[in-house]
Parts: C-alpha cells; sequence; structure tokens
C-alpha cells in the first residue's frame, strides 16, 4: 500500500493516491474499487474526503462511479490535457521553423560573415551564459544569439523573417523551457559554441549541421 495520506488538501492528495494504484496495477482496467468504508478506512481519510478525490479523478477519465454499482476503473492514467498537447505541437511547429531558416542562415553567415559580424555573435554567445537566469531572460539571450547569427548571413529577407517570428519563438521557447528544462545548460552552451566555430571558421556545412543537430535535439526532447 502507498502511505497513508497526512497533509492537505486532503483530497487531492487521496486522488494522487488512488491514482498511483491504478498506476502501480493494484486495480486493473474495468476493476471494482474496494466499497467506500473499507477504501477510506485503508487510506486513512473521511468517507466525504474520499467521494471528492473520486470525484476528482472521475472528471479526469480515470474513474467511474456508477451508482448503485460502485467505483470502477475506466483508464490507466490521466489524459493528457488537450491544451497541453496542443502547446506541444504549436513548440514543435516553430523549431520546425526555425531548423528551417536557421540552418540556412547559420550556413551564409559562415560564407559572409565579417569580423564584425564574428565579434557581435561571440558577444552574443558570451551573454547567453551570463549566470543564473528566469527563463524569459534566458530565452531574450538566446534569441540575441541566434538573430546575430541570421544578421551574419547578410540577407534581409531572413533578418525580417526571423524578426517578424520573434513572438512566437519566444513564447515557444519559454514554453518548452518551464515543461522540460535543460539536462545540462553547459551542453548546451558548447553546441551553440561549436556554432560559432563554425562560422568563424568559414565553415558552412558545419555551421548548417551544427544549427540543424541543436534545434532537431530539442524537438527530440519532447517526444
Amino acid at each position: 500500500m502507498p502511505p497513508l495520506v497526512q497533509r492537505h488538501p486532503l483530497a487531492a492528495q487521496t486522488a494522487d493516491v488512488l491514482l498511483a494504484h491504478v498506476r502501480a496495477g493494484t486495480w486493473p482496467l474495468g476493476h471494482k474499487l474496494p466499497g467506500e468504508t473499507t477504501l477510506a478506512a485503508r487510506l486513512g481519510v473521511g468517507r466525504s474526503t474520499l467521494r471528492e478525490a473520486i470525484r476528482e479523478l472521475a472528471g479526469k477519465g480515470v474513474l467511474d462511479s456508477r451508482q448503485g454499482s460502485g467505483v470502477f476503473v475506466t483508464a490507466l492514467d490521466v489524459a493528457e490535457d488537450r491544451a497541453a498537447v496542443l502547446r506541444r505541437a504549436s513548440v514543435v511547429a516553430v523549431i520546425e521553423a526555425r531548423i528551417a531558416v536557421e540552418a540556412e542562415a547559420a550556413a551564409l553567415a559562415a560564407e559572409r560573415r565579417t569580423p564584425v559580424d564574428l565579434r557581435a555573435i561571440r558577444r552574443a554567445l558570451a551573454q547567453r551564459s551570463a549566470g543564473e537566469r528566469r527563463v524569459e531572460e534566458h530565452v531574450d539571450a538566446d534569441m540575441a544569439f541566434h538573430r546575430a547569427v541570421i544578421v551574419a548571413a547578410h540577407n534581409d529577407v531572413l533578418t525580417e523573417l526571423f524578426d517578424s517570428f520573434v513572438p512566437r519563438i519566444h513564447v515557444a521557447m519559454v514554453d518548452m523551457l518551464r515543461a522540460h528544462p535543460l539536462a545540462s545548460p553547459e551542453a548546451d552552451q558548447m553546441a551553440h559554441r561549436a556554432l560559432v566555430e563554425a562560422i568563424a571558421h568559414r565553415d558552412p556545412q558545419s555551421a548548417a549541421h551544427c544549427s540543424r543537430s541543436h534545434l532537431s535535439a530539442l524537438k527530440r526532447a519532447l517526444a
């Protein structure tokens, strides 16, 4: 048995304990839960708290309370919130668009960058790793870095396209990093440093590869 519920809010914690039972297979799909009195005593909560917890899980599609029959397991886990599904799909679409624009821009930047461009890119890279910061601030610094790379491509259309896209990129990246924090900020910074070095060495293929690989890794993290 999972531990008894001890802290408030009791109903929410009771729902968590019940869900843990379902996930663990204590009550298989289609199985009827023990009677209300028995189950409440087993969990160490009152019957009203148990009823509220059951209502919560019924609303999430995990349990079904059938009058006169009892409570049955109708799903083995909580279905992902539709809004969360749509947010993830939006982030994936943004990353795919970034790959299309930024990989090409990185290749062009490697061909066309000037010493002034390279200094601007290196400054933006340094700012990107400047200490602890809120997610929004990190995304701001990251966008400034990628914009510096795109400016170095010396293609006004790409720069205008990126600028028009920045608000949506910002929202998508903030959503992504809140849901999936970077596993290794150091490795992430190294990936950006590799892109800078490819541009510095005027290696278009490597620059495009670095850009595409980094963004593709972000996309895989959402799977």
